[in-house]
């Protein structure tokens, strides 16, 4: 995206589509003079910030519709430069014609994400925060909301400052040791030097472990049902959505593409995915289905694994597991069919970590529930700094790693 910050730009603030009303945003120095030019009512360029006023868009003398136009003069607006925001009623049609008039009369069409980039360049916050305004956008969980809202606060940007200034002190002290290394002057004692290592690396590391609750918060969990064909899988995803989502049938083989769908458990966001039966097969069309699933299965951050008890062995559930085991993500065994199992092969599973379940008579979903949501507790208050962004995440760790020999040498006795 090129840097073109002293134009006037303008773009629909609200979602495509009918609703009760539309605003358009505009911002830039001629933000308030071009919208002076299509509306009629108070005369605008003379009005105070943070006003609201009612009128009417013309183009020409063709009157297009009634509004009301919020007024916000730099530097107290979002982008900190005069900003319109024009509330139409919610027609596409009336949106996109005032838009256009908009842009006749000098505005541009505001490229994506444009407003927070110039909040940004012109030191409304900093990229931590700007980046927080899109993951409030689209937080899915009141968790979700919460992180990101103290992030957009600057939250985590106090974090990072106050690393920061641990950070310089440490090389200030490391950079007068090797300036006056060959005079008998000591500026800060081993001891002194490992306990700020030591409160570095516990401040970075606590960072960095609140990234496995962040990640889940802002991404959600990527959970894969998969097993043998006729296993349940389909008759499992309905019964968590509680809608008849996927197509169930006795056939073996029925699912042969990916059906994905979302749910909320303890304010994290699920998104469950039914897969194709794990089998061998000679039908093409079902190869591909199978195929894909082992895809899913390596994507996944939680398997959710389901036994037919009806149709399986003790030695065929050690074989599958031998297998799901290899591909090193957490997955949780289900035996699925629980009114139809064999008395004998439920004792014999008693003690290996399983779920019993019926998926089509809803029987024991709750348990299922609760072993899932164990996996992933959420232990956040408001006002916590969680790392939610996988970038923050990969520099903390790069932060880590020279502190960690540093570490070690003074351990060995430099």
């Amino acid at each position: 995206m090129s840097i073109r910050i002293d134009d006037t730009i303008v773009a629909l603030a609200t979602p495509q589509g009918i609703s009760a009303i539309a605003v358009i945003r505009l911002s830039g120095k001629d933000a308030i003079s071009i919208t002076q030019r299509v509306f009629r009512g108070k005369r605008l360029e003379s009005q105070p910030s943070h006003t609201i006023h009612f009128g009417m868009i013309y183009d020409g003398n063709i009157p297009i519709d009634e509004v009301v136009v919020s007024l916000y003069r730099g530097p107290k607006s979002f982008t900190r430069e005069d900003a319109v925001e024009l509330s139409c009623h919610g027609s596409p049609v009336i949106a996109e014609r005032i838009i256009k008039l908009l842009m006749r009369k000098g505005a541009r069409l505001a490229e994506p994400g444009e407003f927070t980039k110039r909040a940004f360049l012109n030191g409304r916050f900093d990229l931590a925060q700007a980046e927080a305004v899109a993951d409030l956008i689209n937080a899915e969980t009141d968790n979700a909301r919460m992180a990101a809202l103290n992030q957009m606060r600057g939250g985590f940007s106090k974090e990072i400052n106050h690393l920061r200034e641990a950070l310089v002190h440490f090389a200030s002290l490391i950079e007068l040791e090797l300036d006056f290394s060959e005079e008998d002057v000591e500026f800060a004692s081993r001891d002194d030097l490992r306990r700020l290592v030591d409160n570095i690396q516990q401040y970075t590391g606590s960072l960095i472990k609140s990234f496995d609750q962040g990640n889940v918060i802002r991404n959600g969990v990527r959970t894969v049902i998969a097993g043998k064909p006729n296993a349940g899988k389909s008759t499992l995803l309905n019964a968590i959505l509680n809608e008849e989502r996927a197509i169930v049938s006795e056939i073996p083989g029925t699912t042969r593409d990916i059906i994905e769908d979302e749910v909320v458990m303890g304010g994290i966001n699920f998104r469950f995915i039914d897969t194709a039966g794990l089998r061998e097969t000679v039908d093409v069309i079902e190869a591909m289905g199978v195929e894909r699933t082992r895809d899913q299965m390596k994507k996944a951050a939680l398997i959710l694994y389901l036994f037919d008890l009806s149709d399986t062995t003790l030695e065929e559930i050690e074989k599958e597991e031998v297998e799901l085991k290899s591909l090193g993500i957490p997955y949780i065994k289900i035996g699925n069919k629980l009114d139809k199992a064999k008395p004998e092969l439920i004792k014999a599973l008693k003690d290996k970590d399983f779920v019993f379940i019926s998926a089509s008579n809803r029987t024991h979903l709750d348990q299922l529930k609760e072993r899932i949501l164990s996996r992933y507790h959420l232990d956040v208050t408001p006002g916590d700094v969680v790392v939610t962004n996988l970038r923050h995440s990969q520099n903390l760790v790069k932060t880590t790693k020279p502190f960690n020999r540093f570490s070690l040498v003074l351990k060995i006795g430099y």
